[in-house]
């Protein structure tokens, strides 16, 4: 398929009848259907890698479908809550970080049919595809929690996780100079849940400057033991957890906010999974009076993706329903081969991150390219992430970690990259960005 100068797409050439049909030939051979040879769904970080490398692999006709005018750099909305980034730093126009030579369909998807390898789009048009790569990252589910979503409108509650209301949680917690502030990270799933912690870590260092940190209480409500699940960053979490003075509430949850009064009713997770605990008895919450919320909200996956018979059948767990159900190696769908995906929206053994699309993204890249050029799926993805957490406003303790939580070094003998230090600061604040906005999305790293 050709874009024309208007940037609509023309149908290719229908190929001729064939007694057995596979499923990309059935949607090609609709008169009316316009079939892009490589669809990719989502716009974002996983969306526009893949895209960027497939086409430098010399693969034509790649299109995305993203609806949204500006794309969001979302590790930079942590430094934008704590106060060490503008906003404007954390987003681009979405045609300017285009891959050369990748189509935009400014456009989303409202239903999926793998069976004839097409999709309806929200405007109300179809189109088909050879391959679909779905990648539309995941969903904050603000009225999971009651209380929440309206909360958000109070000047009193905020999160890190969408651009405005991390400008938001920026301004309350600079101006904050007494009080309680409460920090709720999300349970699995979610897109690397860890990050609530950055803006906690950084306004305490920035409270301390000021001479204030022993005024503010400081509450971290975490849904597991421990704030990671890595033993070696979790040691060293947890010693500036205590160099701050934060009160952790470990394997809890967010299970109320009442505006009205500031009031985060905070419950016990069930030991062993992040499910809420149904029926569970008032002796078991906690009511704490805040001046600062900052929540991280529940997450699931869209819901097209399981309507459409793309998530696993009887998901093994909570992070894994409603997801697409890949091989978690190879990043192709179990049960339709010519559908792929990565990042949030795919089931993995890894933590859903931004770090982990670097590997997962050459991945499916080099799998995609084999299978078009007749090849089995062999690149196999190993489950690498990394995360560097900003543990003040001038140092990082960088997390290179496996989907066991065993560290992962990628310097081997430089281990030490997982303490404390201002080098990986440097790196995280200064050096990512620019990587990300000209290399990363361009599918050059």
């Amino acid at each position: 398929m050709t874009p024309t100068p208007n940037g609509d797409a023309q149908p290719k050439k229908q190929p001729a009848q064939h007694a057995v049909k596979q499923p990309a030939q059935q949607a090609a051979q609709q008169p009316t259907l316009t079939t892009y040879r490589v669809l990719v769904i989502g716009g974002g970080n996983a969306g526009l890698s893949v895209a960027g490398r497939l086409q430098r692999t010399g693969i034509p006709d790649i299109t995305v479908i993203e609806p949204r005018v500006n794309h969001v750099y979302q590790p930079m909305l942590s430094h934008v809550a704590g106060g060490t980034a503008k906003a404007s730093q954390a987003t681009r126009p979405q045609v300017d970080v285009m891959p050369t030579g990748v189509t935009l369909l400014r456009d989303a998807v409202a239903s999926v049919d793998p069976e004839t390898s097409s999709l309806v789009l929200e405007s109300g048009r179809r189109v088909g595809y050879e391959h679909l790569v779905v990648c539309p990252g995941i969903v904050q589910d603000w009225d999971a929690i009651p209380g929440l979503h309206a909360a958000l409108q109070s000047p009193r509650v905020a999160s890190s996780y969408e651009i405005g209301l991390a400008d938001k949680t920026s301004h309350l917690l600079r101006d904050l100079r007494e009080g309680t502030a409460v920090f709720v990270q999300a349970p699995e799933p979610a897109s690397f849940a860890g990050a609530i912690q950055k803006p906690m870590y950084l306004a305490c260092d920035y409270w301390r400057a000021r001479g204030v940190l022993d005024r503010i209480r400081v509450v971290l409500v975490l849904p597991d033991a421990t704030p990671l699940g890595v033993p070696e960053i979790d040691a060293e979490l947890e010693r500036k957890v205590a160099e701050y003075g934060i009160e952790v509430r470990r394997e809890s949850r967010l299970s109320e906010v009442i505006a009205d009064s500031s009031t985060a009713v905070i419950g016990r997770a069930a030991v062993g999974t992040t499910a809420d605990v149904e029926g569970e008895p008032e002796a078991e919450s906690e009511r704490i009076h805040y001046d600062a919320l900052v929540v991280e909200p529940p997450q699931r996956a869209p819901a097209w993706i399981a309507e459409a018979g793309l998530a696993a059948a009887a998901p093994l767990t909570d992070s894994e329903a409603g997801f697409v159900d890949v091989d978690g190696r190879t990043l192709q769908h179990r049960r339709y081969p010519n559908v792929w995906s990565l990042g949030d929206a795919a089931v993995s053994a890894s933590q859903r991150s931004g770090g982990a699309l670097r590997k997962q993204t050459k991945t499916l890249a080099e799998n995609l390219a084999g299978v078009l050029g007749g090849q089995a799926a062999q690149s196999e993805y190993d489950g690498y992430t990394v995360a560097p957490f900003t543990v003040s406003r001038s140092s990082v303790v960088f997390a290179e970690f496996d989907a066991g939580g065993q560290q992962r070094p990628s310097v081997p003998f430089w281990k030490g990259l997982a303490r404390e230090r201002r080098l990986t600061w440097v790196f995280d604040r200064r050096v990512l960005p620019w990587v990300y906005w000209n290399l990363i999305l361009k599918g050059r790293a």
